[in-house]
């Protein structure tokens, strides 16, 4: 039997972000309470970032109702630094032309990983993190992951919650 991962029954930890790119006021995971999130940790000079993660994390954003899934990207630095700051990061979303929302991570005061990373106990980029509609964190995913795969756990969060919360007590 395998051993649990201990954050994946955890409420999820609070964004830490400096920033935000995408959207007009900062975002709270409490007041996603209902949806399921999906958060993309990158770094835009990632390589499986720019080939997979973001253009994964746009086409969810695209396909899923945004009234039952969120997508939020995270911006987290934990090398290069002097080459990833904000305007860089803006001119890199401009270009690219990513729709979802994106929060800098907060850099860590000792420097080396960043707040929100370090919370979430990711090993690297991209990352991916699930949360259920109750706040939960369920999937931790480093590295590329299948859309296939993908689809099939959001989807599976989205049925698991509609399933409890229509049921007859």
């Amino acid at each position: 039997m395998s051993k649990r991962d201990p954050m994946t029954t955890a409420l999820a930890p609070l964004l830490q972000v400096e920033h935000w790119l995408n959207t007009h006021e900062p975002i709270e995971l409490a007041q996603l309470r209902g949806k399921v999130v999906m958060l993309h940790a990158f770094q835009m000079l990632c390589p499986g970032c720019l080939a997979y993660g973001l253009p994964q994390a746009e086409r969810v954003y695209r396909l899923f109702d945004k009234d039952d899934v969120v997508v939020i990207g995270l911006h987290s630095v934990f090398e290069h630094h002097a080459v990833m700051g904000a305007e860089a990061l803006r001119v890199f979303n401009s270009e690219y032309r990513w729709r979802f929302p994106i929060g800098i991570d907060r850099a860590a005061p000792s420097g080396g990983v960043p707040m929100t990373m370090d919370a979430y106990a990711l090993r690297g980029t991209p990352s991916l993190v699930l949360l259920d509609r109750r706040g939960y964190v369920r999937l931790r995913h480093f590295g590329a992951m299948d859309d296939l795969l993908l689809g099939s756990s959001i989807g599976c969060l989205l049925v698991e919650d509609q399933r409890s919360a229509n049921a007859v007590w």
